[in-house]
C-alpha cells in the first residue's frame, strides 16, 4: 500500500474511525484520484473529530498537509484532499446512501482496521 495511504489509515485508526476501506483506483482511467479512503464516524462530532485528527496526524507523521477540506459545516460527509488521495469521512446513514464502494467496485478494495464489515 502507498506510504501516504498507510499513514492516512493509521491516522483514521488513531481517531477511532469505523469501517475503513481503501479503494485503489490507480488502474482506472476515468478516476480523478489514485485512492479513495472511506470511513465513518458515529456522530457529527465524531466525523469532525476524525477529519481534524487526521490532518494533524498526517502532518505530524509524514509532513504532508491536506490541500483542502469540505463538509465541516454539516459534518455528515467530510472530504479531505491529499492530492492523489481523497479521504471520505461519513456518518453511517450518508455512507449507506452514497455507497461509494459500489460505485467503484471495479477497483480493488481493501478493508483496514479492527472494525471492518
Amino acid at each position: 500500500m502507498d506510504k501516504l495511504v498507510t499513514t492516512i489509515v493509521q491516522g483514521l485508526e488513531e481517531s477511532k474511525a469505523k469501517n475503513i476501506k481503501v479503494i485503489d483506483m490507480s488502474g482506472l482511467e476515468e478516476a480523478a484520484f489514485m485512492y479513495f479512503v472511506v470511513c465513518e464516524g458515529t456522530s457529527s462530532t465524531h466525523v469532525a473529530g476524525i477529519a481534524d485528527g487526521l490532518t494533524d496526524y498526517v502532518r505530524d507523521h509524514s509532513g504532508e498537509r491536506c490541500l483542502g477540506t469540505i463538509g465541516m459545516n454539516n459534518r455528515v460527509w467530510v472530504a479531505v484532499d491529499y492530492g492523489y488521495v481523497l479521504v471520505h469521512v461519513f456518518q453511517r446513514e450518508a455512507r449507506e446512501f452514497y455507497r461509494l464502494e459500489e460505485l467503484w467496485e471495479d477497483a480493488p478494495i481493501t478493508a483496514c482496521g479492527e472494525d471492518t464489515h
